[in-house]
């Protein structure tokens, strides 16, 4: 049996017992709330020190994207220097604060789904701070891309060539997204090989390595679908946000974000259901290869 059909029957399982879905919600939002406020207040303060208006942003030409990016890009070099200072300390103590409460929480969550496993928090967060570090990565090997798509197509000297950059842009994204599906699995396993098999953390890493071409075969390829089920729900989510614009005269501006907060809730909780159903598949996946907990 493929990796992808005993998904169908974890989905069920875990639909049917929405408190394991809701304990993941409860420390992702938990950590991610507060992190997001301080975001919103050193933005707030970012733009009373320096108003739209100064930057051309609050005049931006929606209607013409080659004005429109010269205008962002403007806007970007007067902001760089405050939103860096912000960023040189609020990353690192969100990724800090991320790690910490992940790890606890994908604790007592894995605990539910398996009471037999000990509690183990200072081995969770050691594992999930190696994950967070191959997340960093490959999000700067991204981020460096998007840098060489702009500046090969978006100059000063002539005129952008936009369609050339969103190309480029889409392409290496789903690129990257791919690879992060291909090269996270053994991280995302280690924690069950730690906590079922009794392991150090850095035992668990690389035993992760070493478990087999079937029992691999079926992390990559669970990994890789929801991947690309992650996909379907941003794409899904930009629908609905969407839906109601060509009545926007007739709901008003209130009822889109309504609409468009709407879609961000159904993405985050959709997509954190789909993250307790991989756990729940990769466990099974253990005990099919690997048997019972000692």
């Amino acid at each position: 049996m493929r990796g992808t059909q005993t998904l169908v029957d974890q989905m069920g399982w875990v639909f049917s017992k929405p408190s394991l879905v809701g304990s993941e919600i409860a420390w992702r939002w938990l950590v991610g709330i507060p992190l997001l406020y301080l975001g919103w207040q050193q933005g707030c303060a970012i733009i009373a020190a320096i108003p739209l208006q100064s930057t051309g942003l609050a005049n931006l030409d929606t209607q013409n994207p080659w004005v429109a990016s010269v205008q962002l890009a403007d806007a970007w070099e007067r902001y760089q220097p405050d939103i860096l200072a912000a960023f040189r300390w609020l990353i690192p103590m969100g990724a800090v604060a991320w790690v910490i409460a992940s790890a606890i929480g994908r604790s007592f969550l894995l605990k539910r789904l398996e009471p037999a496993l000990r509690f183990r928090p200072v081995g969770m967060i050691s594992l999930q701070f190696v994950w967070t570090a191959l997340f960093v990565v490959v999000f700067f090997g991204w981020f460096r891309s998007m840098q060489w798509a702009a500046a090969t197509h978006i100059t000063a000297n002539g005129e952008a060539d936009l369609i050339g950059y969103f190309i480029w842009a889409i392409f290496l994204s789903l690129a990257f997204f791919t690879l992060w599906a291909v090269v996270n699995w053994p991280l995302a396993i280690a924690p069950i090989v730690m906590l079922l098999e009794n392991r150090s953390p850095l035992s668990a890493i690389i035993e992760s390595f070493r478990l087999g071409r079937a029992f691999t075969g079926k992390l990559m390829e669970i990994n890789l679908v929801m991947g690309i089920v992650k996909l379907a729900l941003i794409v899904l989510a930009m629908v609905f946000s969407a839906a109601p614009l060509p009545f926007s005269d007739e709901l008003g501006p209130d009822a889109l974000h309504f609409v468009t907060a709407g879609a961000i809730l159904f993405y985050l909780v959709a997509s954190d259901y789909f993250h307790v159903v991989k756990l729940k598949g990769f466990l099974e996946f253990w005990h099919t290869f690997r048997g019972n907990p000692a």
